[in-house]
């Protein structure tokens, strides 16, 4: 399957390809697939950071169509990892339902980039929701010992069944509903933050692209917070 202008522009972007190679598949909940690859060499070509995304390629009716996921639980001596897949309408969740051992997807590392700080933060403040989970509990397992906050938007009852699990002591998930497109989600964060943030602290957020965008506006702008100090990516676009 060919990747259409979206492969030429990551080509162009020195985006790197591979085959990735199913091993198993496993129904984690009623809205959560997780399925288990071979990773064709990319682990030991790129390495591995926390929060490593790498981009799926799957038909949507003849058409090339990407999609960023997170890698779970990668081995880079075994050269596996695993991508949990929430389970909705569309050709990724349909082919993620389907995938059986032997089966192959393409696949293109472009655009995951991540350093943990050095030195660590004083406190992690992450915003995040169910597309985001797998790259916040790498997060907070490369960072165990430095107190965290954590603001998870939550958009199902299930949701609460997979909240980001943490680990640490000092590690805080406050769950907060989805309402108004996002809104509700930027106000809590929003009001929250400058009485969070200090001089040396770290502000993580991956959601949606208009909350995303909000957020890290407001915390530049309005908090005068330095960008080695701030990682924003939006994850999806609502509809």
């Amino acid at each position: 399957m060919g990747h259409g202008w979206q492969g030429a522009v990551l080509r162009l972007m020195r985006g790197k390809d591979f085959t990735f190679t199913v091993r198993a598949g496993e129904r984690v909940s009623d809205r959560l697939h997780r399925v288990s690859f071979t990773d064709g060499g990319m682990l030991r070509a790129t390495g591995t950071h926390p929060t490593m995304w790498v981009r799926l390629w799957f038909d949507n009716d003849g058409r090339p169509h990407q999609r960023g996921y997170t890698l779970v639980d990668a081995d880079p001596s075994a050269g596996t990892f695993g991508i949990d897949f929430a389970l909705h309408a569309g050709c990724a969740s349909d082919w993620a339902r389907s995938a059986r051992p032997g089966d192959t997807v393409e696949a293109t590392v472009q655009g995951s980039e991540f350093t943990v700080p050095d030195p660590l933060p004083s406190r992690l403040l992450v915003v995040g929701d169910p597309a985001s989970r797998p790259a916040i509990d790498s997060l907070l397992e490369a960072m165990p010992l430095t107190p965290a906050t954590v603001w998870f938007e939550t958009t199902h009852p299930l949701d609460d069944d997979h909240l980001p699990r943490g680990g640490g002591v000092h590690h805080e998930v406050i769950r907060v509903p989805r309402r108004d497109d996002g809104a509700h989600l930027a106000e809590t964060v929003r009001q929250a933050l400058p009485g969070l943030l200090d001089d040396d602290s770290y502000l993580w957020i991956a959601c949606d692209t208009t909350t995303t965008r909000f957020l890290a506006s407001f915390a530049r702008r309005q908090l005068s917070l330095p960008k080695e100090r701030l990682h924003a990516l939006g994850y999806w676009r609502a509809a």
